[in-house]
């Protein structure tokens, strides 16, 4: 320092430190001179001692305007070195960097004005402090002075000049701070940052490309910020980003991946479309190394095909169809079990498009790779089943399409239809609105009679009797009504002829035992008519409740449409089909005779022709009554099972045993009997007092009478849905 005392007048170092800039600049001058003189002579001993002396005594003095003279003198030693100052940087540059922060934004300008003189002047020789200045010039970006900001800026300016032309930039050294940067929300900041990695992309020695996953989320995260101008500068370098990627031959497609993930959840919906239009690209260019991320992708996809945005579900729908059209192997790293997790969880989204996708995607791995689907069943099979239960139709359909799938083993469709049947019991709402939509669909993927089977066999065993009778009820209305049904239909009238109908007849019978209206319809529909009529007669009257004439009216509307067609035209040859109007006839002795039901199925009865069409010539009863044509064949000739007459009686039931099919009847009835008393005792028990139990006012009596011998309400179902 002694030495820098000698080389400098005590005159020039008070000025360096007046109040007045114009004495600090004139005494900057002097140092100049001083300096050059130095570097003329080759005298660096004393060069590094006047620098000393700047750094000690000025920039890091607590006197202000010491710190201004010290900066203005660094910068004007630094040009009186001109070429020979890089070797004294290491001196100069760390004062002036740290007063970057210096508490008076004066001082900090003056920081900004030195170091631009200094960047001059060395040029590409201070790319050694790059990273220091970077993160001085990053803080000074959101500076609360305007005229440091705008200092600054110049600065900034001429080192991204410098860093562009200079072969000695490290981007390797520069990333992790940019990286740690881009999360800095001040919007100053934001705008430094975006211009930064725009310049240095655009220098082709800069592979700014290959670390684009280091900073690709927090360009993302500036398409939301508030400030318009930000989000467009963010969206343009993506943009460049998104065609070099177009343009390159190797990306690291599996990095960026992961990110563009994450942003596709994001709130924001303009990040959202971004980033669904970036995985978009990526499934199209990325091939194979996209394979490990199908299932993320496959996440992020799902929940946009339902985004309230249009933009942003036309790209989803586009990116799940390409993706879905990869025939990727599991072999080649392809997670069957993480695509199939990714299907259960969207299976539980409140949009049914995601939901509808969900099931596209399990449905097309059942297809694909059924033996690695059929391992993690255990992993989706309880939430498919609970997908039978969706508000939506669409669901629904597309769920029991996956199910029919799984169902093609024995044990699956087993599992299948007990939990079908558990949650019809457990969810009555869903057997009435949903009932006949399942079976119906199940009966077209799975085959009717395979289902009906599988159904009757676990009815038969089923402890609760209500749901029973309730569950045949619905199905032998499904039966009865659905087109799908009709070859099932067709196979039941077969069933006095053909061992396959009877074997049919006889494994639904012992379910429809539950509801007597089911094995009524079922003796019609399979035209065991003597079985039919003597159920009827078998019936006694705890029977004959309101429910069952609820039954019994739409059995008799349902005798009137085109499914039991063959059954009137049989009525044309009363001779031969004695024991269906047998059955027909006791089917009206137990309608209210006020009843609706009651004049269709008289009127119907009254059109019987009083002579048989059996013959080629038409032979006439003794009476016109078709209660007199039972009468006359009753005495007469031999009539089998199904009313064929002059039959040997011995072959009439083909293998069924009608005696045993009744007692089965008769036992299950009595059952339903003895639970319907228990249930009657205990609702007297638990309901009223005693004397309330004793006495039932006048009024309630009436009411009561009135709602026995009121015909069947009639309402309007949707479709799918079942009246019970």
């Amino acid at each position: 320092m002694a030495d820098a005392l000698t080389v400098i007048p005590a005159g020039v170092l008070r000025n360096l430190a007046d109040k007045l800039y114009e004495k600090r600049k004139n005494a900057a001058l002097e140092v100049e001179g001083i300096v050059k003189q130095l570097t003329t002579a080759g005298d660096h001993d004393k060069i590094t001692a006047v620098i000393n002396l700047l750094t000690t005594e000025f920039t890091y003095s607590p006197q202000a305007n010491h710190r201004k003279g010290g900066l203005i003198g660094l910068a004007a030693a630094t040009v009186g070195l001109t070429s020979e100052a890089a070797q004294h940087l290491e001196q100069i540059v760390p004062p002036v960097l740290d007063s970057f922060s210096d508490q008076d934004s004066r001082v900090r300008y003056y920081a900004c004005e030195a170091l631009y003189n200094i960047a001059k002047v060395v040029r590409g020789d201070f790319i050694i402090f790059f990273n220091q200045i970077f993160d001085a010039l990053c803080k000074l970006s959101a500076d609360s002075d305007a005229n440091v900001q705008s200092a600054a800026h110049l600065l900034d300016r001429l080192v991204k000049d410098i860093v562009t032309e200079s072969d000695q930039f490290s981007i390797e050294e520069f990333i992790p701070l940019l990286r740690e940067r881009m999360n800095v929300l001040n919007p100053y900041v934001r705008q430094f940052l975006v211009g930064w990695i725009t310049v240095l992309d655009s220098v082709p020695d800069i592979d700014m490309l290959g670390f684009l996953p280091d900073f690709l989320d927090g360009l993302f995260n500036m398409l939301s910020d508030s400030s318009h101008e930000i989000r467009q500068q963010a969206d343009s370098a993506l943009s460049e980003f998104l065609q070099e990627i177009k343009n390159s031959p190797s990306v690291d497609y599996g990095r960026m991946a992961e990110i563009l993930v994450q942003r596709a959840a994001s709130l924001d919906e303009f990040t959202r479309l971004t980033a669904i239009t970036w995985i978009n690209e990526f499934v199209k260019l990325g091939g194979d190394q996209l394979v490990p991320y199908y299932a993320d992708i496959l996440g992020a996809i799902l929940p946009c095909i339902s985004d309230k945005e249009e933009k942003i579900r036309v790209v989803a729908r586009e990116t799940n169809e390409e993706l879905r059209a990869i025939k990727a192997d599991p072999a080649e790293g392809f997670d069957v079990g993480a695509i199939l997790s990714i299907a259960r969880r969207q299976l539980s989204s409140e949009w049914e498009a995601t939901r509808i996708e969900a099931l596209h995607w399990i449905s097309n791995l059942l297809n694909r790779h059924r033996t690695e689907v059929l391992t993690y069943l255990n992993d989706i099979f309880d939430t498919l089943l609970e997908a039978l239960s969706d508000p939506s139709d669409k669901v629904v359909l597309l769920v029991l399409e996956v199910h029919a799938c799984i169902a093609k083993d024995p044990q699956h469709f087993r599992q299948l239809v007990v939990f079908l049947v558990h949650n019809f019991r457990v969810d009555n709402s869903l057997l009435e609105k949903r009932g006949a939509l399942i079976i119906r669909r199940l009966c077209v993927l799975l085959d009717a009679e395979r289902v009906y089977r599988e159904l009757s066999t676990i009815l038969e065993g089923e402890l609760d009797l209500d749901f029973a009778s309730i569950m045949v009820q619905a199905l032998n209305l499904i039966l009865l009504t659905s087109s799908e049904l009709s070859d099932l239909r067709d196979l039941l009238k077969q069933s006095l002829v053909s061992p396959s109908g009877k074997n049919l007849f006889v494994s639904l019978y012992a379910s429809w035992c539950h509801s007597p209206m089911a094995i009524i319809s079922l003796c019609l529909l399979s035209q065991t008519y003597q079985h039919a009529s003597t159920v009827i007669q078998s019936l006694v009257e705890e029977d004959i409740n309101v429910k069952f004439l609820v039954q019994l009216d739409k059995l008799i509307r349902l005798l009137e449409t085109p499914i039991f067609a063959y059954l009137r035209l049989q009525l044309l040859e009363p001779g031969r089909h004695m024991w269906l109007l047998k059955a027909l006839y006791g089917l009206l002795m137990l309608l209210p005779q006020q009843s609706a039901a009651f004049k269709i199925l008289r009127t119907r009865l009254k059109t019987v022709p009083s002579y048989s069409f059996s013959g080629e010539q038409p032979r006439r009863t003794s009476s016109g009554n078709s209660y007199q044509i039972l009468q006359h064949m009753s005495s007469g000739s031999q009539v089998t099972e199904d009313g064929d007459i002059n039959q040997d009686n011995k072959s009439s039931h083909h293998g069924i045993n009608f005696t045993e099919r009744l007692q089965q009847f008769e036992q299950m009835q009595q059952q339903h009997r003895q639970h319907a008393k228990v249930q009657a005792q205990s609702r007297i028990n638990s309901t009223s007092s005693p004397m309330q139990q004793d006495v039932q006012r006048p009024e309630e009596l009436i009411r009561s009478s009135s709602d026995v011998n009121r015909p069947p309400s009639r309402s309007r179902r949707g479709p799918g849905q079942l009246q019970l």
